[in-house]
């Protein structure tokens, strides 16, 4: 990049910077945006199909989950990786919808460039969408059904479309009454209004087992055995001690020598310091608790009084695994082995070794008032319990917006084509340009239902066409039946979806795309393949891993 000045050409970027500007810079980042869109098309839809992605380490992954394929995707253009940011919001957010959210933020850029090609001025387009979008919130509300956390029917509907198209359709029905129990078992009523925390849910996989075998335990599940053999493998009533220290000597602050000459000396040494792990483990027994979870180790010696004493323990209890543990159970989580007393003492009617998928698993349950609960889904292989695990993450995450929103909505393409009929009637009403960037929206929203119809096999034009035929008479919740491939009322078919899957996917797509419109000039900095640093070392210090002759 260069100005002129008396003749003289004035360099302001460095030598080897590259930079488009205007209708370039557009095409390129609509282009890098819409190529990712067309990556995850094809997996929209229960008859979507499945991306295997292979890392550079040759492992695999077979999914067909939007934000996790372009999550593990390495992109590299800065407009894609923008779309891959929407994906993960929308998967923050809501949980689902996050192909849904990429194909259509491609098709609204698509669009545009028909526009930018008719000489229509990005600003102008931007407006346009943003109308669009004010306008589909108001058209939405209209075609919202209210539901109650009771209404047990209507959320293992909502439950069973997420889980629909996810590779884990084998055990769709008892996924979804999972998803549905342990939403309930963890909402709470915070000023007056209902939240689910989904980190109160813990999920534990174990291959080995059909899909079917997969269950909710109304407290935890532990990943960890007990620490010695001689521990009693069930304890009822169990009175549960959470330890955020060690069971171990603690090591001097200062540095210290001691010289043994004797091996009397060495004896005592030895006693005193098995008395005062002794002691460590008599006041744990004193204060009740017959388990105890720490965080840090458990000496060997501690181990054996431990087992003597009739207490069970497992060390090295993950940091998220003891706070779910202490919401579960009622406990107080122990810095100082001094300060334990009776009310710190959580408590389950059961404790229990069991061996699930050959591997040692510890089962808390029986909790009176369980703020946390345990799933543990079962699947033939690792790839399959993958699968399973992605489809209950969505459909736990879809009823949780359910039950704290309280708004659902019929799905299969049918509030799509319904807004893109209604835009187009209130296109007709505007008088300025921005009626050509609300028609262009409205026509994108139909790439929803258009790619459920091809990736179902099906003809896009011939089910679009009897799709709007049957949203002008009246029918708002008609919508594409992919097995059969009929146009029926999704209510009557079950397929439901929270409201904010639909806000959420058409906020974050009209946002992204207006910021990729609204870039005319891309100017990327890169350092001339000559320039070193300091001391001859590469720009930006040393590579990564060090340098070649470097052992570390």
């Amino acid at each position: 990049m260069a100005g002129q000045l008396g003749g003289q050409p004035i360099f302001i970027l460095r030598e080897g910077a590259e930079r488009s500007r205007g209708r370039e810079a557009q095409n390129s980042n609509i282009m890098a945006a819409r190529a990712v869109a067309n990556a995850v098309r094809t997996t929209l839809g229960p008859k979507g199909m499945d991306k295997m992605l292979v890392d550079s380490m040759g492992d695999i992954i077979i999914t067909n989950d939007g934000a996790h394929i372009l999550r593990d995707m390495d992109i590299e253009h800065p407009a894609a990786k923008m779309l891959v940011e929407v994906t993960k919001t929308q998967d923050d957010e809501v949980g689902d919808g996050t192909t849904t959210v990429a194909v259509f933020t491609g098709e609204l850029l698509k669009k545009a460039e028909e526009m930018l090609n008719q000489q229509i001025h990005p600003t102008i387009i931007a407006e346009g969408y943003k109308m669009a979008l004010d306008k589909s919130k108001e058209i939405l509300k209209t075609m919202v059904k209210n539901v109650s956390e009771d209404d047990t029917e209507l959320l293992l509907k909502v439950a069973s479309t997420a889980i629909t198209g996810k590779g884990a359709e084998g055990g769709r029905d008892k996924l979804a009454e999972l998803s549905v129990s342990a939403v309930r078992s963890v909402v709470e009523t915070v000023d007056g209004e209902k939240k689910v925390n989904g980190s109160d849910i813990k999920i534990e996989k174990k291959t080995g087992a059909s899909v079917d075998k997969s269950e909710l335990i109304e407290g935890m599940v532990v990943n960890r055995g007990r620490v010695h053999d001689n521990m009693p493998k069930r304890l009822e009533n169990a009175k549960i001690l959470l330890l955020n220290i060690p069971v171990e000597m603690k090591k001097t602050e200062v540095d210290a020598e001691i010289n043994i000459t004797s091996p009397d000396q060495l004896k005592l040494f030895l006693d005193q310091e098995e008395k005062m792990l002794k002691d460590k483990v008599d006041k744990i027994a004193s204060s009740g608790a017959n388990v105890v979870f720490c965080q840090k180790g458990i000496d060997d010696m501690a181990q054996h009084f431990l087992a003597k004493a009739g207490i069970y323990a497992i060390r090295r209890f993950l940091k998220s695994d003891i706070e779910k543990m202490a919401r579960a159970t009622g406990a107080s989580i122990i810095n100082n082995l001094n300060d334990i007393s009776e009310s710190d003492l959580g408590s389950a009617g059961l404790v229990e070794e069991r061996k699930v998928g050959g591997e040692e698993t510890t089962y808390v349950t029986g909790c009176k008032n369980p703020k946390a609960v345990s799933v543990i889904l079962r699947g033939g292989t690792d790839h399959v319990v993958e699968n399973v695990e992605t489809a209950f993450e969505d459909s736990t995450r879809v009823v949780a917006v359910v039950v704290e929103d309280g708004e659902v909505l019929a799905g299969g393409g049918s509030p799509e084509v319904e807004l893109s009929l209604r835009l187009k009637e209130y296109a007709a009403t505007l008088k300025g340009r921005e009626q050509l960037a609300v028609m262009a929206f409205a026509d994108a929203l139909e790439i929803i239902p258009r790619t459920l119809a091809e990736n179902a096999g099906l003809d896009p034009i011939d089910k679009l066409v009897e799709l709007r035929s049957q949203h002008e008479r009246g029918m708002k919740t008609a919508g594409l039946n992919v097995y059969t491939g009929d146009v029926v009322d999704m209510w009557e078919e079950g397929v439901v979806e929270p409201v904010r899957i639909k806000t959420q996917a058409l906020n974050s797509a009209v946002e992204s795309s207006v910021m990729i419109l609204r870039i005319d000039d891309v100017i990327s900095s890169t350092r001339s393949a000559g320039e070193m640093g300091p001391e001859g070392m590469p720009p930006g210090g040393m590579p990564p891993g060090g340098m070649p002759d470097m052992d570390f």
